[in-house]
């Protein structure tokens, strides 16, 4: 096994492939929030499950996600490495 890191570098990943897949209430929710100054940084994408985006705000010192159905869930139930 190696030791290379899966995760493609931000500047590496365009804005429209990561918003590709969100829902149309999960972009909505998005728009709102960029307008406050969050950012989309990364989504995951489970196999067989539905896309989990993870927004940021400004500062860097707090995420949410963008369940499905549009809604922030605060704290969801995963770490973010640094």
């Amino acid at each position: 096994m190696t030791d290379r890191e899966r995760r493609q570098p931000a500047e590496l990943v365009s804005p429209v492939g990561l918003r590709a897949g969100l829902t149309r209430q999960q972009l909505d929710a998005l728009a709102t929030l960029e307008q406050f100054g969050w950012t989309l940084k990364f989504v995951r994408r489970p196999l067989f499950q539905d896309p989990i985006a993870v927004v940021f705000r400004a500062d860097g010192g707090k995420f949410v996600v963008l369940r499905t159905d549009g809604s922030l869930d605060e704290h969801p139930d995963f770490k973010i490495r640094d």
